[in-house]
């Protein structure tokens, strides 16, 4: 924990403002939330957020302020947005990630924090129980323990004889649960898996695909991290360059990738809109327990199918909610 007076100095000299954990309103005073996130601002999931707020009656500049803070994989930028918004007066924090989580408290433990695309809060040390998390936190995951094993079957289903699987991380958050789930995931369906911790803007993806071809990897996975959000579009152009399918999240298919499967983080913050009207009203963070959200998507692009010489078994395109010609 930090003292007050390094506080303020990691706001830059602005004057800070504390709701207190509940972020109960003064009369009068439109709420003001701070949204931080690890993505860039057109991430499906944060126009879903506003969208719920809406559906909950908030108007912005008229019941609500929401100041948005996005680090579009810049993780070094995240406790400069957490310490900015703090000097705003914000009321309450919407983050997104437990790095973004452990950014904000570097800067406060008093005022509210929401969170998703946390996997397990628990064991990650943000809170000691989910069920009351206790303190200044709460928050809705869309992580799925299943959701590794089915997207290696829906890659071997396409990939008749698929033996290696390239599995792409972040180097900047380095998750033992999520890479030991994908490996588990792998090793199970009978794939030897390939981890690539990709190392944020400077990365050279040239050599990571080149490795890939080393290793004779005959898909790639992209996993629900900043890193691959920076680098989608040119990891989807590679990996059709090398012939090699690619399977993003669920909420990822905007990004053009062949496949996209898994629980929708659009959900998870759609929910989060909900523990913030709470808060707002007076409820403690502490007392709300964390939400599991794990509604399925699974997107097929037909076209980009065709470009590398796939074809999708019938079978997968009628499970399909969306596919693209």
């Amino acid at each position: 924990m930090i003292t007050r007076r390094q506080t303020l100095l990691l706001a830059s000299g602005i004057g800070l403002y504390s709701s207190g954990v509940t972020g109960q309103q003064v009369p009068g005073r439109v709420p003001r939330i701070g949204v931080v996130s690890t993505t860039a601002s057109t991430y499906p999931g944060y126009t879903a957020f506003r969208e719920a707020l809406t559906q909950l009656g908030y108007v912005e500049g008229q019941n609500i302020h929401v100041e948005p803070r996005f680090a579009a994989g810049q993780l070094d930028r995240l406790a400069g947005f957490a310490a900015e918004l703090v000097g705003l007066q914000i009321d309450l924090f919407v983050v997104v990630g437990a790095v973004t989580v452990r950014a904000v408290r570097q800067v406060t433990t008093t005022v509210p924090i929401v969170f998703t695309v946390v996997l397990d809060p628990v064991e990650d040390g943000l809170v000691p129980n989910a069920e009351r998390p206790g303190g200044s936190i709460t928050g809705a995951t869309n992580f799925d323990p299943a959701q590794p094993r089915a997207q290696i079957r829906l890659l071997k289903q396409i990939v008749p004889g698929l033996a290696r699987v390239a599995i792409l991380g972040d180097a900047g958050v380095p998750n033992p649960i999520l890479d030991r789930a994908n490996w588990e995931a792998a090793e199970a369906e009978g794939l030897h898996p390939q981890s690539i911790r990709l190392r944020g803007a400077g990365e050279d993806l040239d050599a990571v695909f080149a490795s890939i071809k080393d290793a004779r990897a005959g898909a790639v996975l992209c996993l629900e991290v900043p890193a691959v959000g920076l680098h989608a579009k040119r990891i989807i152009a590679l990996a059709t360059a090398a012939r090699l399918p690619t399977m993003f999240p669920g909420d990822s298919f905007f990004y053009g990738p062949m496949l996209a499967y898994g629980s929708s983080l659009s959900a998870a913050t759609g929910r989060m809109a909900g523990m913030v009207d709470r808060i707002l009203k007076g409820a403690q963070p502490g007392d709300l327990p964390i939400e599991v959200v794990t509604q399925h998507r699974l997107s097929v692009n037909l076209a980009l199918a065709r470009e590398i010489g796939v074809t999708i078994p019938p079978e997968v395109l009628a499970r399909a909610d969306k596919v693209t010609q």
